[in-house]
């Protein structure tokens, strides 16, 4: 009998997050190549809600694990109840999205299971029959290939942006669907969770956004982000920042991309006049289709661009802004 991935999506506020589709598309890439059997595992007080979402990309089964002590979310009670269902299940492999909230509670997890994590992986090998999985160091200047001493069950996040999830494949008929109730004790829970932490009315989740307009030194002042900003309204999507633009006060932190901001992967993601630091290209160069505008032919922004515009942004935003907000209108008429 072959052995068995695991894949835990993550649903939180009524909604399954966009980065599980990513990691499903994940484990059908490691199933493919080692021929283990797929499952995947929605976790909640209503799991059951998201599972029939899951079951319709192609894999083995899809368990609904759910106990009224899941809602609202505590690490405590995740891991209590996820220990169970692997202890049950003994999967080879557990893949999960690298979130905000997985990095909460898989440490937990893993300790409690006496297993370890591979964390914030962009990709994976299998070579002789060994499974590798690559991560980067040093802000991305490496890329080290970590396998597995211990026994399994394994644990393994995956960067968001890694692999895309309109590619997690479809299956021929819907997944079965297995409930599975776990019980969780009183004295399990510790800590009374509150409302989810936003620094201010603003804050916005970068990494959820289809559409990213990203501003560079080359923006110059910041009264020119308004110009920025336009763009994105015209294309419905959000504004966003390299680093030198939020340390200057521009822009607020939660619009930061890279390795010490937000980690994202939209259908498309517009720089200007950014230069292309290996600290802000990790957290966007798994964007579906990337379009940069720098005026310097030699920005190393451009070596990781399917469409490079080498000009003054000052005289291309403008009328680019002009034209997409013409299209819209027309195609409402």
């Amino acid at each position: 009998m072959p052995d068995t991935i695991l894949v835990v999506v993550e649903q939180r506020e009524g909604k399954l997050n966009r980065v599980s589709w990513e990691t499903i598309a994940a484990g059908q890439a490691i199933a493919a190549a080692t021929g283990w059997t797929l499952e995947a595992a929605v976790v909640g007080g209503s799991a059951s809600t998201f599972a029939a979402e899951v079951a319709a990309k192609k894999l083995a089964k899809v368990y609904a694990v759910e106990s009224p002590k899941l809602e609202p979310y505590t690490p405590d009670a995740f891991a209590a109840a996820l220990k169970q269902f692997l202890t049950a299940k003994q999967p080879r492999l557990v893949l999960m999205p690298h979130t905000y909230q997985v990095r909460d509670f898989v440490p937990k997890l893993a300790t409690a299971m006496g297993r370890a994590v591979i964390s914030d992986c962009i990709g994976f090998k299998h070579e002789n029959g060994k499974l590798l999985f690559t991560r980067q160091m040093f802000q991305g200047k490496f890329a080290a290939d970590v396998s597995f001493t211990s026994a399994a069950p394994w644990f393994a996040t995956f960067q968001n942006g890694s692999f895309r999830g309109d590619k997690a494949e479809a299956g021929a008929s819907p997944a079965p669907i297995e409930t599975v109730n776990v019980e969780i004790a009183d004295i399990v829970i510790r800590n009374k969770p509150q409302e989810v932490f936003k620094e201010a009315k603003q804050a916005v989740d970068l990494t959820q956004a289809e559409i990213i307009v990203s501003v560079g030194r080359g923006i110059k002042e910041q009264k020119n982000i308004e110009m920025a900003k336009q763009l994105a309204d015209a294309l419905g999507g959000e504004l966003a920042a390299s680093r030198p633009i939020c340390d200057s006060g521009w822009l607020p932190m939660d619009r930061q991309i890279g390795s010490s901001g937000q980690t994202v992967a939209p259908k498309l993601y517009l720089a200007l006049g950014i230069s292309g630091a290996i600290q802000h290209i990790v957290g966007m160069k798994g964007s579906r289709t990337i379009i940069a505008v720098n005026k310097d032919s030699e920005a190393p922004i451009f070596e990781i661009a399917d469409f490079a515009i080498v000009g003054n942004l000052f005289d291309i935003v403008p009328p680019l802004t002009e034209e997409v907000t013409k299209a819209k209108a027309g195609s409402q008429t």
